[in-house]
């Protein structure tokens, strides 16, 4: 009994705490999303706060399953909650496993979704700090070099381009911010007008899909462990479950048997009843006197 305890609380304080957690991603997501005012409803490559809304809605419902089902010891909301772990642990098996073999193919698609974020940069305030983030963080600029920003319409550098911005780079792109103690933000205007080794003087030149990639092969042990640690959590929650649900199966077949021998006790201890008494017919009763 305390071994039955001991899964089902066990795998209720984990859903409970991943119900949480989705709980505040949705609730972040639908804040950005309200806070942007826009009626129309972006893709998810462009739009971080729609992913959050649907990442945290995904988690929220499975999670849901798993927690009404370990508290209320229903098997079919376990089964539900295990069928879809085990489904989402599968997937992201066949993608690591596809994206190794198609590796070259998964940095051609990012780099085309990356494109399309510097696009799309002005257009949606959370992919702008997104991408400014990536930038100062990986000091880098653009997705192949600084000069990707001219795929832009504010930063195309062009002569019928209006804009105030044409030819320049976001200010993330400025080598100088970690010095300066009041930003700069207008440190990259005109450098796409310069050479490679006179603008990288005043900005990073190189693309953030490279700086990406080296990154990513630099500390592939702490990746590797991120992912590993990410499955093996998904890997106890399915083991959880699963002896949950037989626990339960066993704990049903105990009572049933316990029902079962306690009437049959019961039928036998009827059948061989004996009266303590014999009554006697009052005819034979007469013929004794």
């Amino acid at each position: 009994m305390r071994g039955y305890k001991t899964i089902k609380y066990s795998l209720f304080c984990c859903c409970y705490i991943f119900w949480v957690s989705s709980s505040v991603l949705v609730a972040v997501g639908v804040y950005a999303k309200i806070a942007k005012e826009k009626d129309v409803i972006d893709t998810l490559t462009v739009d971080p706060a729609l992913a959050l809304i649907v990442i945290g809605s995904v988690m929220f419902f499975v999670n849901v399953f798993g927690c009404l089902g370990a508290l209320r010891n229903a098997t079919c909301l376990l089964r539900t909650f295990l069928g879809i772990l085990l489904v989402i642990l599968l997937l992201q098996i066949a993608v690591t496993v596809l994206g190794y073999i198609f590796s070259e193919r998964v940095i051609q698609r990012t780099e085309q979704l990356m494109l399309r974020a510097v696009v799309g940069y002005r257009e949606d305030l959370d992919l702008e700090n997104v991408i400014d983030f990536i930038q100062k963080k990986f000091q880098c600029c653009g997705v192949q070099g600084f000069t990707d920003w001219s795929l832009n319409a504010y930063f195309n550098c062009s002569e019928t381009n209006p804009s105030l911005e044409a030819c320049a780079v976001p200010f993330s792109c400025c080598t100088g911010l970690q010095s300066q103690m009041v930003m700069n933000t207008m440190c990259g205007y005109g450098m796409q007008q310069f050479e490679v080794s006179s603008a990288q003087e005043e900005v990073f030149t190189t693309g953030c899909l490279e700086k990406i990639i080296w990154w990513s092969k630099q500390n592939l042990l702490l990746v590797g462990g991120l992912a590993g640690a990410m499955l093996l959590v998904e890997v106890c929650l399915v083991c959880l479950a699963a002896a949950q649900i037989s626990r339960i199966r066993v704990e049903q077949k105990r009572v049933e048997q316990k029902k079962v021998g306690v009437a049959n006790r019961q039928r036998r201890k009827e059948s061989h009843w004996l009266p303590t008494i014999n009554q006697f017919p009052e005819n034979d009763a007469s013929s004794l006197h």
